[in-house]
């Protein structure tokens, strides 16, 4: 018997919507900040996944310049309909506040890892808008609707047509949902089965009160009665968990019948703790009672480590390569940038041969021109190693190494240029929520612009370490608090609540005094520690 073990994506790949295309499975995750935007990965059997492709690759589609952070792709939706792929997302452009501008866009491709379409912009009533396909030919759009009055923010979820032909939202928007008393009612999805209307929505919030709520219609408009044992799936009651925050469900059946609902959930460091590797994605069963409702076949309401995989041929996939020594031209998956695309004028596979090549633009607390290539955080222990090499000319010349959360949070290990030591320095920078500190007592000299740099992290401490030579190592700065990398902290700690993302590892450069220095790496290797 195979065995599903949760989560199956790790690492940052919240708010999963599920989507089976024939005997392939497609999970659609939010990327936010990160660019290109959404992340699809791939199953054919439900075990095994792997990254296939990012569809949002434009700034046509996607334009996240100056977007705060964890803003951008919020809550994707990927369905399919007679030969087409259609993907319905968010850019939010503000969410701090009392006003959030959240505008809803839908691309199309025929081939789910080819190219997209330019965006249909659908509305800017609220976020995670979906899109379903009615067995009369009819598409619908419902969306969590904004209220900004009295600082309400969740004001229940809406309901309009679209149309195919028209490619917009047309007729009356209908009021079909409020919500129930978990409150915080988002993530609305529709699907039918048995003549009944389905609507799925995540509720209590994204954190350790989350859920997935269940509730039915016999007309689409309403009105929806919730599931009698509300909510199908939690985490909230029961903090010895593995699997907490579960929350923001789809569904999808096999071709054998069986039903499974995908979620999100995140694996603290402690009980209650802060969760490093962000919300990821699970799958739990679900089975139809003689009510004509969906429930967990393993009873009750809480998400399990492992359930059972459906009888469908194994098909595993090759694991992406620790390492990278950037002899290809094309960039690996699994690197992102920040906000804007990767191209020649910032970044180069081919500006010297067999490096990555990085050109210093803005500082690390821009949301504009960023110049950092990164890759989430998938274990809890793990270490990167980079070899470094840098000519600067200023001490507002830097490059090197950072575990990053977002731009008030950050640890940098890099090499600048000291002109009191004449000399090419190492030091390293902690920013915590835009309070900075520097662990070093004094520069480290380097004698050349050349050297190896290393963060080992292990739950939740860092340490960085140095080498001249790529064999003896210099660990420096003591350890360090890895678990402000998380959204717990940064949200819990400020209550600067659009924090929704997980921790990254990455190579970067600046260059803040406008003159453009470039930075050469010439590998870059994450690998799990056991």
């Amino acid at each position: 018997m195979n065995m599903i073990t949760n989560p199956i994506l790790t690492g940052f790949n919240p708010d999963p919507s599920i989507c089976r295309v024939g005997d392939d499975f497609y999970i659609a995750t939010s990327t936010f900040d990160w660019f290109p935007g959404v992340q699809i990965h791939h199953s054919r059997d439900l075990v095994h996944w792997h990254l296939l492709t990012r569809p949002l690759t434009r700034v046509s589609q996607l334009n996240m310049k100056g977007n705060p952070d964890s803003c951008g792709v919020w809550a994707p939706n990927l369905t399919y309909k007679d030969g087409t792929f259609y993907l319905v997302y968010t850019d939010v452009k503000r969410f701090d506040g009392r006003w959030k501008d959240t505008h809803n866009y839908l691309v199309t491709a025929t081939e789910i890892g080819g190219e997209w379409s330019d965006p249909i912009y659908l509305n800017s009533s609220g976020f995670d808008p979906s899109l379903f396909h009615d067995e009369d030919g009819r598409a619908w759009v419902p969306n969590l609707l904004v209220d900004h009055r009295k600082g309400k923010f969740f004001g229940g979820i809406v309901l309009q047509e679209y149309s195919y032909r028209e490619r917009r939202l047309i007729g009356e928007v209908y009021y079909i949902f409020p919500g129930t008393g978990l409150g915080v009612t988002e993530g609305p999805v529709l699907f039918k089965c048995n003549g009944w209307y389905y609507l799925i929505t995540a509720e209590g919030g994204t954190e350790y009160n989350h859920a997935v709520t269940l509730a039915r219609s016999r007309q689409i408009t309403g009105p929806y009665e919730v599931h009698p044992t509300n909510p199908v799936l939690t985490s909230a009651h029961n903090p010895d968990l593995y699997l907490q925050k579960a929350g923001h469900g789809s569904v999808v059946s096999t071709p054998d019948g069986r039903w499974y609902l995908t979620h999100l959930a995140g694996r603290p460091l402690t009980t209650r703790g802060r969760c490093t590797l962000g919300r990821e994605t699970c799958l739990q069963e679900v089975v139809w009672h003689e009510d004509g409702w969906l429930y967990l076949k393993s009873g009750g309401n809480e998400p399990q480590v492992q359930i059972e995989a459906p009888d469908l041929p194994v098909c595993r996939w090759e694991a992406l390569p620790e390492r990278c020594d950037f002899e290809d031209e094309t960039m690996p998956i699994d690197f992102q940038s920040l906000r804007v695309p990767m191209d020649e004028t910032w970044v180069s596979l081919r500006k010297r041969s067999g490096f990555l090549s990085i050109k210093g633009r803005e500082s690390l607390c821009s949301t504009h021109h960023q110049s950092m290539i990164a890759r989430r955080q998938q274990d809890f222990n793990f270490t990167a190693t980079t070899r470094l090499e840098f000519q600067p000319d200023t001490f507002q010349q830097m490059a090197g190494l950072t575990y990053y959360y977002n731009t008030r949070h950050f640890y940098y290990l890099f090499m600048s240029w000291e002109e009191s030591l004449n000399s090419y320095v190492l030091n390293i920078f902690v920013n915590d929520d835009n309070r900075w500190s520097e662990p070093l007592p004094e520069y480290i000299r380097l004698e050349k612009g050349e050297v190896w740099l290393r963060a080992t992290v292990q739950r939740e401490k860092l340490n960085f370490s140095y080498s001249i030579d790529g064999n003896t190592w210099q660990e420096i700065g003591g350890t360090l608090d890895a678990s402000i990398i998380s959204d717990d902290y940064v949200c819990n700690k400020f209550e600067y609540k659009a924090a929704f993302t997980g921790a990254f590892i990455g190579m970067c450069c600046q260059d803040v005094s406008g003159r453009g220095k470039w930075a050469y790496f010439d590998s870059f290797e994450c690998k799990p520690l056991l």
